[in-house]
C-alpha cells in the first residue's frame, strides 16, 4: 500500500499537473481512504496565488464527489443488506432471531448514531468535512437514503467552508513561519 501512495504522489506531483492533482487528490481523500487534501490545496495555492478561487472550487468539487462516493456506497451496502434479508426469509434461515436474543433486548451500538442522522437529515452533512466522521456520516446518509441532491447541496457547503477557512488561515500565517517549519525538512532533502 506504501508503495502505491508513494507513486500516486509521484504522478501527481504538484507543480507538473496542478489542478488536476488538487481534484484528484480532493476526491480520493473523501472517500474512506485516510488521505488529507489540505496540504495539496495549500501547497499548491502557495505556489500559484493567483490560482486560490479556482484551486478552492476545483478542490470542493473533488471533495464533494468523493463524498457522494460515499453516499452511494451507503446506499448500495443497504441494498445488498436488504437483499440479503430478503432471501434468508425466504429461505428460512432465522440467524436474526438469535442475533436479537444475544443482544439481550439492548440497541445496536449505532443506533443512536442513525437516529441523530434521522432527526437533522441532510443538514448533518455540513460536517462532512470533518476528519474521522466525516466520511462515515455520508454513507450513512446513503445507506439511511437521504435525499440526494440535499445531501449533495449540505456536503458541498461544508467541504466549501472548510477550504476557505482552512487556507485563509493558512494563507494568513506569516510566510516565516512556515520557513521555519520546513527548515529541518530542507536539510534533510538537502
Amino acid at each position: 500500500m506504501e508503495h502505491f501512495i508513494n507513486w500516486l504522489f509521484g504522478v501527481l506531483a504538484l507543480p507538473k499537473v496542478g489542478l488536476p492533482a488538487v481534484f484528484l487528490i480532493s476526491l480520493v481523500s473523501a472517500t474512506l481512504l485516510p488521505m488529507g487534501s489540505e496540504p495539496a490545496v495549500f501547497g499548491y495555492v502557495k505556489l500559484n496565488p493567483e490560482m486560490l478561487w479556482p484551486t478552492i472550487v476545483v478542490a470542493t468539487l473533488g471533495n464533494t464527489i468523493g463524498g457522494m462516493i460515499d453516499w452511494w456506497m451507503g446506499y448500495g451496502a443497504k441494498l445488498a443488506v436488504v437483499r440479503l434479508r430478503e432471501r434468508r426469509r425466504l429461505h428460512g434461515a432465522g440467524a436474526g432471531a438469535a442475533y436479537r436474543a444475544r443482544r439481550n433486548g439492548q440497541p445496536a451500538l449505532g443506533a443512536k448514531y442513525f437516529a441523530w442522522m434521522r432527526r437533522y437529515g441532510p443538514a448533518t452533512l455540513l460536517l462532512s468535512w470533518l476528519p474521522v466522521i466525516g466520511d462515515p456520516l455520508c454513507t450513512l446518509a446513503g445507506w439511511l437514503r437521504l435525499p440526494w441532491g440535499a445531501c449533495l447541496l449540505y456536503m458541498a457547503i461544508g467541504k466549501l467552508l472548510r477550504y476557505l477557512a482552512v487556507t485563509g488561515l493558512l494563507l494568513w500565517v506569516p510566510d516565516s513561519f512556515w520557513s521555519g517549519i520546513l527548515a529541518p525538512l530542507r536539510a534533510l532533502a538537502g
